[in-house]
């Protein structure tokens, strides 16, 4: 086990109020009165209101950044205290769950005072958004704002979101410092023999020893030269020799992401692993080639799928990468239709996957920032050879 210094948690006040300055202005470009925000990461940006209790669907969360101002918490008074511990003062409660009123008409006359008669609120609506209320309270607000456009919010939060300040990148940096470590004990817990589903658990258990403050995600899978799949749980098959054992994880430490993974061979790997392992490095190293600002997501996804299917366009898992941070994927995706520009500061994933025999792939995923120049691998790299246990 090992006690690694780490960032400073939470932020300063002032980094919140450049976020908030940041937006208003792009929301006065936009003509938009207010942005009305419901789900976790959203409303953790502007608060810094970080908690488990979103794991429970029963109670809707609003947040409400004005087109002036700070910004307005409309939540359960459950969460008050909680809230209260932010740079937040204005928190509007109600005592929910409310089968009646779970807060909409305390939300309408907020919004109604916050944008004045007439004025335009944004919601996140494009792609990776979603509402968190019920269907039936979006009618009710409408209803309830006659005189209010809800439109979306003209991909303000997407954009800001993407560029990642300093402190935020020294959080998912800490959190891919502490998947490194135990990715480097897997051999504690693997080999010949070891139930999958054993090393599953046992691989989370390393992470929190390591520092994570919990592994919401981990996935992976074992096979003969390569696994079927990287979503599927784990089963109470034993690893074999010759399988590849892959564990991807996006573990958390103060609510930023890390989403890498990390191959193993048990035992000593066949020819066609370790050509398919080869071919996956080479992949990585021709993303992060031209991984630089001023190129496009799609220009990092041909680099990478020239190599691994010849320029094919793609294999069945879609895509190649994506953004990382606040949650285990954000915006852009390495497909062939993001022209998204990256700029300085994004932080991305490199995740090229390889088939090496019908039904048999092999994946390997690094977390990268975009810089000035080269990116900076994020996830302590992994080397040029397939590592063996």
């Amino acid at each position: 086990m090992t006690f690694a210094s780490s960032p400073d948690r939470g932020f300063p006040v002032g980094e919140y109020k450049a976020r908030l300055a940041k937006v208003q202005r792009r929301m006065a470009d936009a003509s938009l009165g207010a942005l009305f925000l419901t789900t976790e990461p959203e409303i953790r940006y502007f608060t810094g209101f970080l908690t488990r209790f979103w794991e429970s669907p029963t109670r809707p969360w609003f947040l409400i950044v004005p087109a002036s101002g700070d910004p307005v918490a409309v939540i359960p008074s459950i969460g008050a205290a909680l809230m209260g511990q932010t740079w937040v003062t204005d928190i509007r409660t109600w005592s929910a769950p409310d089968l009646v009123d779970d807060g909409v008409s305390l939300l309408a006359a907020t919004l109604h005072e916050l944008c004045g008669v007439g004025g335009g609120i944004g919601m996140p609506s494009g792609h990776e958004t979603h509402v968190r209320m019920p269907f039936a309270d979006i009618s009710r607000l409408k209803a309830l704002l006659p005189r209010h456009e809800i439109t979306g919010d003209h991909d303000i939060m997407r954009a800001v979101r993407m560029v990642k300040t300093d402190n935020e990148v020294a959080k998912i940096r800490h959190a891919c410092q502490i998947a490194g470590r135990a990715f480097a004990r897997v051999g504690d817990i693997a080999g010949a023999g070891v139930p999958l589903d054993h090393v599953f658990r046992h691989f989370q258990m390393l992470c929190l020893e390591e520092g994570a403050d919990w592994v919401p995600y981990l996935a992976g899978g074992a096979g003969l030269d390569g696994y079927g799949d990287v979503i599927s749980p784990a089963t109470t098959d034993p690893l074999q020799q010759g399988d590849i054992l892959m564990l991807d994880t996006g573990l958390v430490w103060d609510g930023y992401f890390c989403d890498f993974d990390r191959n193993f061979a048990i035992g000593a790997p066949s020819e066609l692993a370790k050509s398919g392992y080869t071919k996956l490095m080479d992949a990585t190293q021709a993303g992060a080639d031209i991984a630089r600002p001023g190129a496009t997501a799609a220009d990092i996804f041909h680099a990478m799928d020239k190599i691994v299917t010849g320029g094919a366009g793609g294999s069945e898992a879609g895509r190649l990468g994506h953004g990382l941070g606040m949650q285990l994927t954000e915006w852009p995706s390495f497909i062939a239709g993001d022209d998204t520009v990256l700029e300085a500061g994004m932080v991305l994933t490199l995740e090229p996957g390889i088939e090496v025999a019908p039904g048999r792939i092999l994946v390997h995923e690094e977390d990268i920032l975009i810089t000035d120049g080269a990116p900076e691998f994020l996830s302590p790299r992994a080397g040029p050879d397939l590592p063996i246990i």
